[in-house]
């Protein structure tokens, strides 16, 4: 009964949003802001560019609600809003530099992580070069595919490819030396 209920409260909340009443889109927002911030967190490393692009793909969101066609998952909408803010906001900042390099894949596997913190593997993630980074994200973490991100970043799939296996080779040995540093052995 709860789920029926929940859900059917969330519709309602999104069929009073997209007729702009305020306590509905504030609903919304509170309900699904931390999630958010957490997605544009992962393309921004600076908390505080994080949250303004977040209030901005709000805003955006807000803005074209009435596009929702209930097809599909509303946090799922969103994300796609979020991430899509943050992709421009770095083009417009000029970080978003890939290079079309070819390359031999392989699974890049990293060692057993049971044993690290969250905190850690954020760190690592933001330490990516943005072009890494972005792409890791689009397809580790959003689960897009390669010809996805190629067009949404205007990339050939190659490069997707390449920037990937970089970003995955580049996680790998630097989990490898935070590991040595935080067990002793440097």
């Amino acid at each position: 009964m709860k789920i029926i209920s929940l859900h059917t409260s969330q519709a309602n909340l999104i069929k009073k949003a997209q007729k702009q009443n305020r306590e509905a889109q504030k609903q919304l927002f509170e309900m699904y802001s931390p999630k958010m911030l957490g997605v544009c967190r992962q393309y921004v490393k600076d908390l505080h560019h994080a949250e303004e692009l977040m209030l901005s793909g709000f805003l955006k969101v807000f803005t074209n609600i009435k596009a929702f066609k209930s097809e599909g998952s509303f946090e799922g909408w969103i994300r796609r809003i979020m991430v899509n803010t943050c992709i421009s906001y770095l083009r417009k900042k000029n970080v978003l530099v890939l290079t079309d390099e070819e390359y031999v894949f392989s699974e890049v596997s990293i060692e057993n992580m049971e044993n690290t913190s969250v905190e850690d593997i954020q760190n690592l993630i933001d330490k990516l070069p943005e072009g890494y980074k972005i792409v890791f994200n689009l397809y580790a973490i959003e689960g897009y595919k390669h010809s996805e991100i190629a067009k949404k970043l205007n990339i050939s799939e190659s490069t997707s490819k390449s920037q990937l296996f970089k970003a995955r080779k580049w996680l790998q040995t630097n989990y490898i030396k935070m590991n040595e540093v935080s067990h002793g052995r440097k």
